[in-house]
């Protein structure tokens, strides 16, 4: 559903579920007038799992949003069932979303290059993940400032930066492993000293930051690596 071509990328996932052993995958495109119907949550009554593709985050949220179809996926994901995504289908995992846009208004090539508050546009997210706000392709395209920005105005949440060819696995305790072939970068703004100016500008200090590799476990109860 984040896909210009969902339809295209749909049946492409379908096949490569089904590949890798799954035995019932259907895909769905859904829009927002589908999604409300009061009985459209039924079409997850048998799931077991539900993956997210890639593509603008901001499609899957204004499809689905406060619908009967997202009460169901929090209702299933209580119950046991696996959610999972890539890319877009990671960033709308968390309450607090990143949409990718900025308030500045910058030449092509130029995203994000200052840390400034009140300019990373976010959204509510489908809020599986409420502890931490989720970035994606973190290392790769330099996000950095972007989460650090967040991070700083709301330093009660951590900031969750996963790279390509990465994901991290949350389990039911609170916990989660990272794994795939690159890394997570954590960063966790609770005892951080955070001064915003006029202008906007951020500073901050003592934040912690962490560079998970695959295999690590990192809880986000305690915001610590667990051995």
């Amino acid at each position: 559903m984040a896909s210009a071509t969902p339809e295209e990328v749909g049946s492409d996932l379908v096949a490569e579920f089904k590949k890798n052993g799954a035995k019932n995958v259907v895909s769905v495109n859904l829009s927002r007038e589908q999604a409300s119907l009061p009985e459209s949550g039924a079409i997850l009554s048998d799931a077991g799992g539900v993956y997210f593709a890639g593509g603008d985050q901001a499609r899957i949220t204004k499809a689905l949003l406060d619908t009967p179809v997202h009460r169901k996926l929090l209702e299933i994901y209580e119950n046991g069932a696996v959610i999972g995504g890539t890319s877009a289908g990671a960033a709308v995992m968390s309450e607090i979303m990143i949409t990718g846009d900025e308030k500045r208004t910058v030449p092509e090539g130029h995203d994000f290059e200052t840390i400034q508050a009140d300019n990373v546009v976010t959204v509510k997210g489908l809020g599986f993940i409420k502890a931490a706000i989720v970035d994606q392709h973190f290392a790769t395209r330099k996000r950095h400032n972007r989460l650090i920005s967040l991070v700083a105005e709301h330093p009660q949440l951590l900031g969750i930066g996963i790279d390509e060819s990465t994901a991290i696995i949350v389990n039911p305790e609170g916990t989660f492993d990272v794994i795939g072939e690159k890394d997570v970068v954590v960063y966790d703004p609770a005892r951080a000293k955070i001064q915003i100016t006029a202008a906007k500008s951020i500073g901050i200090s003592n934040v912690v930051m962490h560079v998970l590799l695959p295999g690590a476990k990192f809880s986000l109860k305690t915001r610590k690596i667990l051995d």
